[in-house]
Order: C-alpha cells, then sequence, then structure tokens
C-alpha cells in the first residue's frame, strides 16, 4: 500500500499518515480540529490499518495531542466489559442464559433472581436507576461499594420487559460477573486477555498511575449539567416524544445518568482515572479501539491473535431487541449482547457493532465492509452536539470503505 503524510489545517498539520483512498476521513478530521481542541482517529480495512491521525491539543494549556495519547472515552468503554464476558462464555465458563446469581447468590436480593446474563447485556435487567442506590457520586470509585449497592437494589420494571440504558450500572453487573468467575480484577483481566494479547498501545480500564501523563482532559463545561438543570428541558422534550409515540421519561434518564453531585466531580482526578468504573471510564487510543474491533469484525481473529470463536461473534453481536429504549430519549437502539448498531446518517449499517460515548468518541466494526474505526476526543463535553462530529467520522469511513 501507498500513504501520504497527513493534511495540514488551521492549527498547524494532523499527525499521522492515512492511505489515499480514505483521504477524506483525514479532511473531515481536519476541520473538526480546525474548530475544537484534540482528537485521534484511526480506520482498518481489509485487516489493515488504512489510516492513523492524531492532532489537535490535549488540554486547555495548549499541550500537543501526541500518537499516545489517552482519551478517557465514556460508554466506549460498555463494549470492552461485555467483550471480556464473551470470552469467558466462549470459553464455556458460562452462557448467555444463565442466571447472574449462579455466579454471584447475593445478587438474587429483591426479586433479582431470575435475572439472566443476557439481560444484563441487553439493558432489560431494571437496574439504572444509579440516582437511587448511592448518597454521592464519589462511590463511584468504590468497587465493593457499589456491587453491594447493586446486590439490595430493586428492579425499577420487571426484568425483560423493556430495555432501559444502564449508563453506569452496566459496568459493574457485567464486571462483577467476570470477576466471580476468573477471581481477577476486571482490569487485570482485560490487560491480560485483550489488550497484551492484540498489542494495543493504550488500552485500560482503571490505569496506572505511570499511564496518567499521556490521558487528554476531559474539558467538561464550566455549568455542568445537574437534575435541577435537566429538568425542564426535559420534560419539554418527554412530552413531544411521547406525542410520536415514543415512550421516554426524564426521571428516568436522571436516574440513570445523573448521581447525586455529579456536576461537580472531577473525571480527570488521578484516583477516577486509576478506578475500573467499567461503564464509563475506559482510556483508549484510537489505534486500540480500531484493532480491538477490527478483530472483533474479522470473526475474533487478526494477525494470528484469536479473540474469540466466529460462533461466539455471532452470537454476541447478533440485534436483541429492535425497541425504543425508555432511558435513551426513546431511540432505537438495536442492541446487540453489549454493543448497538453504529451511528452513521448513511444507513445500511444493520450488520454493524459498537459502542458511542458521551463526549461523542466511538469504536465500531462492520463485516460486511470489512471496516472498522476507532475514534477518541475531549472536545465534546463543550458541545451542545457532541455526536454531530462522530457522525462525520463514521460517515466519511464507510463512503470511503464502500467506494474502495
Amino acid at each position: 500500500m501507498s500513504y501520504i503524510p497527513a493534511m495540514p489545517n488551521t492549527q498547524g498539520k494532523i499527525q499521522g499518515f492515512v492511505h489515499p483512498d480514505f483521504a477524506s476521513v483525514a479532511t473531515t478530521l481536519g476541520k473538526q480540529i480546525g474548530r475544537q481542541r484534540g482528537a485521534a482517529v484511526c480506520v482498518y480495512h481489509r485487516g489493515e490499518p488504512v489510516l492513523d491521525l492524531w492532532g489537535g491539543e490535549a488540554d486547555l494549556t495548549g499541550r500537543p495531542w501526541e500518537k499516545d495519547t489517552l482519551s478517557l472515552s465514556f460508554s466506549v468503554t460498555k463494549a470492552v466489559t461485555a467483550t471480556a464476558l464473551h470470552i469467558l462464555v466462549d470459553r464455556g465458563e458460562l452462557d448467555y442464559e444463565d442466571r447472574v446469581s449462579k455466579f454471584w447468590p447475593e445478587f438474587a436480593q429483591s426479586g433479582k433472581s431470575d435475572i439472566t446474563i443476557r439481560q444484563l447485556l441487553c439493558h432489560q435487567a431494571g437496574l439504572y436507576a444509579i440516582r437511587s442506590y448511592i448518597d454521592s457520586v464519589e462511590r463511584v470509585t468504590d468497587w465493593e461499594y457499589m456491587i453491594h449497592a447493586l446486590e439490595t437494589a430493586e428492579p425499577a420494571h420487571t426484568p425483560g420487559d423493556r430495555h432501559g440504558y444502564h449508563a453506569w450500572t452496566f459496568g459493574w453487573l457485567v464486571g462483577e460477573v467476570v470477576q466471580r468467575i476468573t477471581r481477577k480484577p476486571l482490569g487485570e483481566f482485560v490487560a491480560s486477555e485483550i489488550a497484551e494479547p492484540l498489542g494495543l498501545d493504550g488500552f485500560y480500564i482503571g490505569a496506572p498511575e505511570s499511564e496518567h501523563s499521556r490521558v487528554a482532559s476531559t474539558l467538561r463545561p464550566t455549568k455542568a449539567i445537574g437534575v435541577e438543570r435537566l429538568r425542564p428541558t426535559g420534560k419539554r422534550v418527554e412530552r413531544a416524544l411521547r406525542a410520536m409515540r415514543m415512550p421516554f421519561s426524564v426521571e428516568a434518564f436522571a436516574r440513570a445518568h445523573v448521581p447525586h453531585n455529579t456536576e461537580y466531580y472531577d473525571l480527570d482526578h488521578p484516583e477516577v482515572l486509576s478506578a475500573a468504573i467499567p461503564a464509563v471510564n475506559g482510556l483508549f487510543t484510537a489505534r486500540s479501539l480500531a484493532r480491538f474491533y477490527a478483530t472483533l469484525g474479522n470473526g475474533g481473529e487478526l494477525d494470528g491473535v484469536r479473540l474469540l470463536s466466529p460462533e461466539t461473534v455471532v452470537r454476541a453481536t447478533a440485534v436483541q431487541s429492535h425497541g425504543r429504549d425508555y432511558v435513551l430519549f426513546g431511540t432505537r437502539m438495536h442492541w446487540r449482547l453489549g454493543y448497538h448498531r453504529a451511528f452513521t446518517l448513511k444507513g445500511g449499517l444493520d450488520t454493524s457493532f459498537g459502542h458511542l460515548g458521551a463526549n461523542g468518541s466511538c469504536g465500531f466494526a462492520d463485516p460486511s465492509l470489512e471496516l472498522s474505526v476507532g475514534y477518541v476526543r475531549n472536545f465534546g463535553m463543550r458541545q451542545r452536539f457532541p455526536y454531530l462530529h462522530t457522525v462525520q467520522i463514521s460517515d466519511a469511513a464507510v463512503r470511503c470503505a464502500r467506494g474502495r
């Protein structure tokens, strides 16, 4: 393959390389960084990296985004946590129809004895209401506290009746099952069974202190969203969506997304970066996400390293539900087992799977196009519509893959 250097933008140069067939992705990234802060994108096509770019600023001091800069990628982490569990299914350690309480007996309290592994992965357990379970967001770095809180929690609805996005709780629910079976902390399991075999350059759920200097600031807005600010707008949205027969509850959204004191929480604090918050605080490079998804999209194997069997990949990425999500604005998420469909405007990506994060970071694969994308950034938290840039990058990559 022949590659061309990255092209200049208004803040200097995007660094890295791009195959000419994917030049429009580079153009898109250049326009974004010219107006915002920092980001990185990596694309694999047909099993090979065809684009690896980074640029802009990693924080408000002007520190440049480097080749190895890590980005806190929010819910992108959920897919990694789910994949850890899929590895155990692949090894015959459990099955998706098993009850959670088979591996975690204390979980059976408060009407949860029949909840299955599948229901956890599909956001159907009814255990999304973190605001009701803990007194302050500071609790989320205490794994044992969170596990006990979920053991005593009551489902918000009959498990399996509907899906409601488990914005925070997904990680502890799935992660604790992994830990009960492996007898290892989740972060260690992800490192030894995913990151190391694939040679990923930055792929952490709970990063060691030695890696903190690589982390880009999250650049949260100065006026973070609290529940009282959320409710008036949310109620208007709720009425509008219900008029369109799209079920949505602003109270359910708040209970799932906004623990007490969230608006004051420092996501860049070393304690947060080192903790395992496996639905929220994964630290990744775009390169590591793209290679991770290239492996899954290639039937679970890449460059002689097998992560999952093709059969388990098919099971894990099969659509489980087509209904509207009660927590996520009535959106049709097309939930897989821990993944959702890629967010693009081009359509035709029913075979895609991956996960988006709250700041617009994302990772996905589409086996039908032999395409995988990793995209991380730090400026989304200051944008009104952070997912617009995500869709632009994803659309550009899809367009290039189809054109090739």
